[in-house]
């Protein structure tokens, strides 16, 4: 059996800062690892997640420029899980007004989950800017990926029990469209209903991640900031389609993205994001290493660790 690769040891960013994007949203973003390496973007997940130390540790420090950034109303970004103006496209307009900001003429893209959804989404808008995909947990955003989490029948069959607390803040006779159920009340003007509605949401979702049960990751999705933000932000885009009128626009255009070179990383046992997706997904590459990890969700698995470190190791061969 091989070893196991870890993440790089935890480094401090070069600087931090931020940047006013539009009239409501300031993005936070800071560089870390080498000023003068290859650049790497992360985009992290939910959407609404924000971004952590531990994020840089993906990456050869000496090698890679590394660049965070929590999205609007995400992590550092303000204001706090604001929806206006919330949606894919500006979110990548972002992205351009960083990379542009820092002089950077084309990067790799990393993203996990949601993140995974943007990094494809910013690829398909910016193939010239894209030199290669480092995606983990594959989420294409349609609607039978959203229902299989948000709707009876999908990983409510494999957690029948965590689901009764994500349906008991519902009337049954609001049961039948849980994203609008739950858009309601995270939307509602009453804070305590919608910190209900955000630490229902968010901790279900932590039960579902990794394939061993993390009591204590769910308790980390349930702290009150972090369930609003990527309660009330992860409600929005799935109400909205994602804010495309195709939501199969992935799978349908990636014949504009088949070149680029991509990693994916995904659990067969991800009960969040099915494996499905990730296959379907690698078919339509002519470029792409899909490693189906024998783990779930999370990004914090050691073999999907291991997969992501790799990848970002052979990389740098690429890029020399």
């Amino acid at each position: 059996m091989k070893e196991l690769r870890t993440l790089y040891p935890s480094i401090e960013a070069n600087f931090t800062d931020f940047i006013k994007v539009d009239d409501v949203h300031t993005i936070y973003y800071e560089e870390s690892g080498n000023p003068n390496g290859h650049p790497v973007v992360f985009l992290h997940g939910g959407p609404g997640c924000g971004t952590a130390p531990s994020c840089r540790q993906f990456f050869d420090p000496e090698f890679y420029r590394i660049i965070l950034f929590d999205q609007r109303g995400s992590g550092k970004s303000t204001p706090h899980a604001n929806l206006t103006n919330n949606d894919t496209d500006s979110i990548i307009c972002d992205m351009e007004k960083i990379r542009e900001k820092l002089g950077i003429d084309k990067w790799l893209v990393f993203g996990g989950s949601w993140g995974s959804t943007l990094a494809l989404s910013y690829a398909l808008q910016h193939p010239d800017k894209t030199m290669g995909l480092v995606l983990r947990g594959i989420f294409l955003g349609r609607q039978e990926d959203i229902d299989w989490i948000y709707q009876e029948g999908g990983a409510s069959n494999i957690f029948p029990d965590k689901w009764e607390n994500f349906i008991k803040v519902i009337p049954e006779e609001e049961r039948g469209d849980l994203i609008t159920a739950y858009y309601k009340r995270l939307t509602s003007e009453d804070r305590a209903t919608r910190v209900e509605a955000a630490r229902a949401w968010s901790m279900w979702e932590g039960s579902i991640v990794t394939l061993h049960p993390n009591d204590d990751l769910v308790e980390d999705f349930g702290d009150e900031d972090y369930a609003i933000s990527m309660a009330t932000i992860e409600c929005h885009f799935w109400m909205n389609n994602m804010f495309r009128d195709n939501m199969n626009y992935i799978l349908d255009e990636a014949d504009i993205i088949k070149d680029i070179p991509t990693h994916i990383a995904h659990g067969r046992y991800d009960m969040d994001c099915r494996f499905i997706g990730a296959y379907l997904l690698s078919k339509k590459l002519n470029n792409c290493t899909l490693d189906a990890t024998i783990t779930g969700h999370s990004s914090g698995e050691p073999e999907i660790v291991d997969s992501l470190v790799r990848a970002t190791d052979r990389f740098k061969e690429l890029f020399k």
